[in-house]
């Protein structure tokens, strides 16, 4: 493609001045540094603190998804694993991320900052499965060799919304158990029948894990609008069945979401695996995969949290900690070189093959820099005042406290008693590779 072309074709398109609104949420939240008096509270239930034996294994799950303060969690559950005599270790369980290989896998956790060093146990790493059952219609379950191997599991997840289906349970413990446990292999079979059956497929696995696996408990953490540890709780294995679909209610309650209903445009600066399955959520930035099969309302609504959606999607960058894993960037309309180049199939493809939806790894119109792929997303609007174009920038769908908006929308802002501006209203200033940052 010859980019000069396209930016002779987007020459004539003005870019907006731009003013950072305040978005405020519940702030309610744990500090860092009582979490591990929360989780010990949890752990020491009676229920649940019989089960750690002296000198028996305890396997504990570590996702793929930034969840805050995830080492300061983990390393709690070793610490109180450790002090009932119990030899705990870290897997990760995290479906085909990675690249669904255990290289991969171990170095999405280590950058979380879950290292042997650090955990003061082993990490284990494998993509290995093992049969610990059957469905009722007669499919085989599989989880983590190591985890199935040992005497008891922990599993560790973030309840929150899932981006591509909606049931009782979405993302959490339940899928932690059947996804990320199942690794690639286990993962395949449950997306087989596409997201269409997932909420029922979930609770069929799920079902065989926990009363067939040596479940000890399972750690649910939920956050606020924040980014913020805002609960956690320790739940047996009937448990999770029993309550984690109330928490996830609490949890949606929680999310953080754009508080303007729609814009022309939504510039993203980064995507990533680390901040959604997605690379972006859904529930914030309004896209979905068209190839999902999940069933919309009678109205043709979407399965998601928040209202919000924008007729173009640009996304500037992944980040750092994506490894490459541009799962999502097919969800945007508009993306540049400098995204682009730091694509490595290698990590995002399996992911995709086993999720059955090749949309979200499609690379899209992508330009050669920020300034060009901001114009050609208000260029490639139709039915919008280009002279006064809604525009909205965020810096991912986690970190939306702060936010950008065009002067077209100040109104909205000004008519929310929940924003507030905090900025001045001035003119996009761009660097002399004609970027953003």
């Amino acid at each position: 493609m010859d980019t000069d072309v396209i930016e002779q074709l987007c020459s004539d398109v003005e870019i907006p001045k731009m003013v950072r609104v305040k978005q405020h949420f519940d702030p309610s939240h744990i500090p860092p540094e009582n979490i591990p008096e929360v989780i010990n509270k949890e752990l020491a239930r009676d229920s649940i603190s019989s089960q750690f034996k002296s000198g028996k294994s305890i396997a504990i799950t570590c996702g793929s998804r930034g969840v805050a303060n995830i080492a300061i969690i983990l390393k709690a559950i070793v610490d109180y694993a450790k002090s009932k005599g119990a030899k705990p270790f870290i897997f990760p369980a995290m479906g085909s991320h990675g690249g669904a290989t255990p290289k991969g896998q171990l170095e999405i956790v280590n950058g979380y900052g879950v290292t042997e060093e650090s955990m003061g146990c082993p990490v284990r790493a494998t993509m290995e499965t093992k049969q610990i059952g059957m469905t009722d219609d007669g499919r085989p379950v599989f989880i983590d060799k190591y985890a199935a191997e040992a005497d008891g599991i922990i599993l560790c997840g973030r309840i929150k919304a899932h981006t591509q289906f909606v049931g009782p349970y979405e993302s959490g413990l339940m899928k932690m158990a059947v996804i990320g446990m199942g690794k690639q292999h286990g993962a395949e079979g449950v997306h087989e029948q596409g997201f269409t059956h997932m909420a029922e497929n979930l609770q069929r696995y799920g079902k065989v894990i926990l009363h067939s696996a040596p479940i000890v408990c399972g750690v649910g953490v939920m956050e606020n609008a924040y980014d913020q540890t805002y609960k956690i709780v320790a739940l047996t294995a009937p448990e999770i069945e029993q309550r984690e679909p109330q928490l996830l209610v609490e949890a949606k309650e929680k999310m953080g979401r754009i508080m303007i209903p729609n814009a022309d445009i939504l510039i993203v600066d980064e995507i990533g695996k680390n901040i959604s399955g997605d690379g972006m959520d859904p529930n914030v930035s309004g896209t979905l995969p068209r190839e999902t099969g999940v069933p919309r309302g009678k109205d043709g609504s979407e399965p998601r949290i928040g209202n919000f959606k924008a007729q173009r999607c640009v996304v500037l960058d992944l980040t750092e900690e994506t490894h490459g894993n541009a799962n999502g960037i097919g969800l945007a309309d508009v993306t540049t070189q400098r995204a682009v180049n730091k694509i490595v199939n290698e990590m995002a493809y399996p992911n995709a093959l086993t999720s059955t939806i090749l949309e979200m790894v499609k690379v899209p119109f992508y330009t050669r820099n920020d300034k060009v792929a901001i114009q050609v997303g208000i260029k490639s609007c139709s039915g919008i005042d280009k002279l006064r174009p809604r525009i909205i920038r965020i810096k991912n769908t986690m970190e939306i406290e702060e936010i950008e908006v065009s002067e077209a929308l100040l109104h909205e802002v000004e008519k929310n008693q929940n924003m507030e501006v905090v900025g001045k209203l001035k003119s996009v200033k761009f660097n002399e590779n004609g970027n953003l940052f």
